[in-house]
């Protein structure tokens, strides 16, 4: 969600005009994003930012938790992450499940999602650049109110639902199959959605990027853009919901939305949009339903771009995955063994752990 809102916020901003552009860069919100530690990666080609969508409920009332179907849980989890590379070969964005099993340094290991409920935000950029061996420039959060803000400022947007549509409880969707008008509410549910997606996580990844089209396609119409009665609520709303990095300003946000706007418009499965490798999913006792990254092609992937290399098109491995693509394992995740691969006869089933190169070490 935090992707769509940086993308609808430099549309605005870009035809807003020198005023309103220093006004906006006032109002950014800041946080402590990153520390140094011992072992950080170095400083790769191009621009590397850390976007995630914060499933906080601590400043919403009883009333607006019921809304939005969040429950009363205190911690605060990501419930979307994404890895957005900026470069001479354009902008590439790789989600990262939030079910992501990878080491948590300090925590063991533990799905990718937690490290910013154990240490906000510098445990989360910290995790990440451990898991990737890339070293991130930028980070950007926007949490569930702005994201329903930010909707609604907009008068909406038009989704189109898949056959069969999509009803989920514990999220609030209930949607038809078709397109239809969808509200903040609406749209939050909608993305948030994945215990009745057959795809899980992975599902979720794909509408999140569909909302990403779809609030681009709405900001930049004639009716927000140039109406300043509907742009200036919108900017509010837009910068009300961000909150970057103590580096990071309006001319970043700019140049990341810019960039974010192709790369969401381009057809899945390009090297534009893509989903990091996985090998496998499954159960792990006291961290439930988790995924495990590919670490072969999960490292060529984050080398490429911390080279600044353009990613091979041609390769069916650098495709988004669809699940018939990921081993599935009942009850706990599997790692090679000399024996075989995962859930292949010959293959060890144990309990995931850390490996040299595995998650938690890709690239290092």
């Amino acid at each position: 969600m935090v992707l769509w809102t940086v993308v609808a916020l430099a549309v605005v901003v870009a035809g807003a005009g020198t005023a309103v552009y220093f006004w906006a860069d006032g109002r950014v919100r800041t946080t402590e994003a990153f520390g140094e530690y011992a072992g950080r990666p170095q400083a790769g080609k191009g621009t590397d930012w850390l976007l995630i969508g914060s499933d906080s409920r601590a400043t919403l009332t009883p009333e607006q938790r019921r809304e939005l179907h969040v429950g009363s849980n205190e911690v605060r989890n990501t419930d979307t992450l994404m890895i957005v590379h900026q470069g001479d070969h354009g902008t590439t964005m790789v989600s990262l499940p939030r079910d992501s099993y990878v080491a948590i340094p300090g925590h063991g290991q533990g799905k990718i999602n937690s490290a910013f409920a154990l240490g906000g935000p510098k445990l989360l950029t910290r995790t990440v650049e451990q898991a990737t061996g890339l070293r991130l420039d930028h980070f950007a959060e926007v949490d569930f109110l702005g994201f329903v803000d930010v909707v609604d400022a907009l008068g909406g947007v038009r989704i189109c639902v898949p056959a069969g549509g999509l009803r989920d409880e514990r999220s609030g969707a209930d949607f038809a199959a078709g397109c239809q008008e969808m509200d903040g509410v609406q749209a939050l549910s909608y993305v948030r959605a994945r215990y009745s997606d057959p795809e899980g996580d992975l599902g979720r990844v794909r509408r999140q990027r569909q909302l990403v089209s779809a609030v681009a396609e709405k900001a930049s119409s004639p009716a927000v853009a140039l109406n300043p009665w509907r742009a200036g609520p919108f900017l509010s709303a837009s910068l009300d919901a961000v909150t970057v990095d103590r580096g990071a300003d309006v001319r970043d946000l700019f140049r990341l939305g810019r960039g974010l706007r192709g790369a969401a418009d381009g057809p899945e499965g390009t090297e534009r949009a893509l989903t990091v490798p996985l090998q496998s999913e499954g159960e792990v006792p006291g961290a439930g339903d988790v995924v495990v990254w590919d670490r072969r092609r999960a490292g060529e992937l984050f080398a490429a771009l911390r080279e600044d290399r353009p990613i091979p098109t041609s390769d069916l491995k650098w495709r988004i995955l669809e699940r018939k693509d990921v081993d599935t394992v009942p009850t706990v995740v599997p790692w090679p063994s000399r024996g075989g691969r995962p859930g292949r006869p010959g293959g060890r089933r144990g309990v995931a752990r850390a490996v040299p190169g595995g998650p938690g070490g890709i690239g290092r």
